[in-house]
Formats: C-alpha cells, sequence, structure tokens
C-alpha cells in the first residue's frame, strides 16, 4: 500500500487569511476610533505579526528545494513566519512540539491532574489593558497549588511541579483571562520520596486562589477595599476551579494530548465561516449549539487581542518542575536518582525537532515521501535572493500564481461596544467536549 504523500499547504484560499488580508488595513485605520477603549492602545507587534503571517507559505518570500534522490522530483516548499496564535499552521507546529517536549523533559512519572483557575468578568478589564498583570496571575495559581498540596501531605518542605499556561480567549474570542495548569497531583520531597493527596478540595483551592488574586491586585493598585467589600457580599465569588481526574503515569499518550490542549490555538478555522461579500464570520461553539456573527473588522479586533506582546511567556514552570530546579538536579547529576523519572527513550539527536517530523505527526502524512515513487526526499537548498525567487518561479509559471490578490476594501462596521465571553464558570464539560481533544484522551 503506498505511504500518504504530504501536500503543500495554500494559505491565501483560506477562510481565514482572507479574512485578514481582507479587513487589516480598515482594522488599522478605525482601531483607535472603534477598539481602543474595548482593548487598550493598538500594539504595533501585533501589525508585524498579521504581515509575517500574511508572507507565510508564500513561495514568493522565499523557500527550500525538496528533491527525490530516487527518481529525481522535487517540490518547493515556502517559509513559515513561525508565529504564536495567529497562524494556525505554525501555532499548530508549536503544540506537537511542546507536547512532546513537556513530556520527555520536564514531567516525572507521577499522577498528574489538569487543573483549570478563573477569575470573576468584574476583574477581568484589569489584565486586558495591564498584560504584565497576566503573569502575575500564573504566580496566584501557583502559589495557591502550592499552599494547598504542602497544606494536605504536612510537609512544608516539599513542593509539587506545575507548568502554568495562561489563556485570555473564551468560546467566542471574548477576553477572558484564566490558567490551565498540569500539576504534579501530591508532593516532591527532599528525600526523593512522593506523597499523593487523597483527593483535590476544590472549594478550599478556590478560596486560597480568590486570597491571593485580589491581595495582588489590592497591592498593585487596580482595586480598592472597597471592591473587595463588595465582592465579599457575592453570593458566588465568581471565581472557579475546575480538577479533573487523576493521570496516572502509564498514560503517556493522556498526558501528551493535556500538554498539547493547554496551549492550543485561540480559535478553531473549522468552527470559522467568512463570508466574503458580506464581511462577516459566523463561529461556533465547540459543541456546535451556538453561533456568533461578527463583522470581519471585529473578529479581527478580537483574535488580536490575544496575540502575545514580543517575549511575553504565555507558559510558565514552577516549584519542582522550574527551570532553575531542573537546572540544580541536571548540574548536581542528581535527576536520575529520584524515583518515578521518565526515563528517555531516544537519544538526544532524535529529539531534535524539525518540520518533517511534525508535519508528519499532525497531518499523518511523511513530507519526505516521494509523491512519484515513494522514496525519500531531502532538502537541498534554500532560496532567499529575491532575483533567484523570481527566476524559478517564472521558470515554473508559479510567479502570477501565487501573487496576492488586492485586498477587499468594506465600510467599517457602524457600532462598536465591549464584549467579554458570556459563556458560564468553567466546568469539567467544557474542557473534556472540544471536538480538537476528545475526552477519551484524557482517560
Amino acid at each position: 500500500m503506498p505511504k500518504s504523500v504530504y501536500h503543500q499547504r495554500n494559505p491565501q484560499n483560506s477562510p481565514y487569511y482572507q479574512c485578514v488580508e481582507d479587513s487589516f488595513e480598515i482594522f488599522e485605520m478605525v482601531y483607535e476610533e472603534r477598539f481602543e477603549r474595548q482593548y487598550g492602545y493598538f500594539r504595533p507587534y501585533v501589525k508585524r505579526v498579521i504581515y509575517r503571517y500574511l508572507d507565510c507559505g508564500i513561495l514568493k518570500n522565499g523557500f527550500a528545494r525538496v528533491r527525490c534522490g530516487d527518481c529525481g522530483h522535487e517540490y518547493l516548499l515556502a517559509f513559515s513566519c513561525k508565529r504564536r496564535h495567529l497562524c494556525p499552521s505554525c501555532h499548530q507546529k508549536r503544540v506537537m512540539e511542546f507536547g512532546e517536549w513537556l513530556c520527555r523533559e520536564v514531567v516525572k512519572a507521577v499522577p498528574h491532574r489538569h487543573v483549570v483557575l478563573s477569575i470573576p468578568k468584574i476583574l477581568r478589564r484589569y489584565f486586558l489593558y495591564d498584560r504584565k498583570l497576566l503573569s502575575e496571575l500564573s504566580r496566584c495559581g501557583w502559589e495557591a497549588l502550592k499552599a494547598f498540596y504542602t497544606t494536605v501531605v504536612r510537609d512544608s518542605k516539599a513542593v509539587p511541579g506545575a507548568v502554568v499556561a495562561i489563556q485570555t480567549f473564551g468560546d467566542f474570542l471574548g477576553f477572558h483571562p484564566h490558567l490551565h495548569i498540569l500539576v504534579s497531583d501530591g508532593c516532591f520531597h527532599a528525600n526523593g520520596m512522593f506523597s499523593v493527596p487523597p483527593s483535590v478540595n476544590t472549594k478550599a483551592l478556590e478560596q486560597i486562589f480568590r486570597h491571593k488574586v485580589l491581595k495582588m491586585l489590592l497591592a498593585k493598585g487596580k482595586i480598592t477595599q472597597d471592591m473587595i467589600t463588595l465582592l465579599d457580599k457575592w453570593r458566588h465569588t465568581g471565581f472557579n476551579v475546575f480538577a479533573g481526574p487523576r493521570i496516572l503515569p502509564r498514560n503517556e499518550t493522556s498526558m501528551e494530548n493535556l500538554a498539547r490542549y493547554i496551549i492550543r490555538a485561540s480559535f478553531s478555522q473549522k468552527r470559522m465561516t467568512y463570508h466574503r461579500e458580506t464581511s462577516q464570520v459566523e463561529y461556533q461553539s465547540k459543541d456546535g449549539s451556538q453561533t456568533k456573527v461578527f463583522n470581519a473588522v471585529e473578529w479581527l479586533a478580537a483574535m488580536c487581542s490575544h496575540v502575545p506582546n514580543k517575549g511575553e511567556q504565555m507558559v510558565r514552570y514552577y516549584g519542582y518542575y522550574s527551570n532553575a530546579a531542573r537546572g540544580k538536579r541536571k548540574k548536581a547529576d542528581v535527576d536520575d536518582k529520584i524515583p518515578c523519572i521518565l526515563e528517555p527513550e531516544l537519544t538526544d539527536r532524535d529529539f531534535r525537532r524539525n518540520w518533517a517530523r511534525l508535519i508528519q505527526k499532525i497531518y499523518e502524512v511523511d513530507p519526505l515521501t516521494c509523491a512519484k515513487c515513494q522514496g525519500r526526499m531531502r532538502v537541498i537548498a534554500f532560496i532567499h535572493d529575491q532575483d533567484v525567487i523570481r527566476k524559478i518561479l517564472e521558470h515554473l509559471n508559479l510567479w502570477d500564481v501565487n501573487r496576492k490578490p488586492f485586498p477587499r476594501a468594506h465600510a467599517p462596521p457602524i457600532n462598536g461596544f465591549p464584549f467579554y465571553d458570556e459563556s458560564p464558570a468553567p466546568s469539567a464539560d467544557e474542557y473534556l467536549t472540544d471536538p480538537d481533544y476528545p475526552a477519551e484522551a484524557y482517560f
């Protein structure tokens, strides 16, 4: 049976690409008037990210030549932008790579849990206008988990390990900052032992997290004591904690799927429909029960609010899994002496993340399998020079074919209004019914 072969993507034909290309110029012109109050000042870095995305996968911007050594068949592979969140293709490669690396290099062979911590809507705007607070929110989540687990195992010197992913999007792209945490379900002791608690008391964890967040916002001058007094009178705090089922060490597939899930992209192309004639975007909820219609400019504004700043870390490592702790153990050559460690199955060279293997894992095809003879192909050159690029594409009659169409101009939307995600607080069903990450993967 012949192997499946890789077919190069054509981003210009995707509805998402067309929506960004058609709407960005208008979005930039009307941002100050329409969206500055809603999303804060326009970030110049977002503009650079969008331009990089519009050049992603376009042969005119450079490519690699891939040739089969058996039959001489050759194709051109366009360079990618490697941007986070905004580019679906590049972000998906990052997701696959992260899942492998985390499971093989960071987490240990002990039980883990998926924990989600969220905050009330009344506090979300502070994180929207000041993105530096997102890292403080991550710290609050870690301190709450550490306090909870060290109390349960009755050892103040023991420490859990946690990987905290900051997400800012809700079901319909409303700004909804919350934390997805992969945490060891217990604590590592100094003597190399690991204690597992009987269960997770989500109510107790919620109270600790609430206290940490309000204390942090008060210290930063974002809220007043009167605001805290008002929140104390609420019947429901607005804070929410979801703790998933325990994942045992032998469930390696579940761990890797969860690692990918916590850094997934802010939207799904499968749930998006773009109508170029009316400049509207229809977006379905994860369960497919609801559909929301956006003007294309509003859709782009919502999308851009979730693009991280340059150098902004959206995944952080704490406790036993922190960079400092891992570095000290490796330097002292004691990492391998700790019980229940995931032993590497491959060499460092085999672990090297390369384009071909990631593509094969994502699309279940091998990009280095020849479409003609099923032989093995290899990259023979990287072409950057614009004159050479044009000569090659003109020779292959691809110069005009790959030219970007002129963006379609649409009138800006008439009314603009702030919106936040109206979905209810996170629940077990919400996080285990994503069509891209089936619930079976967690058990």
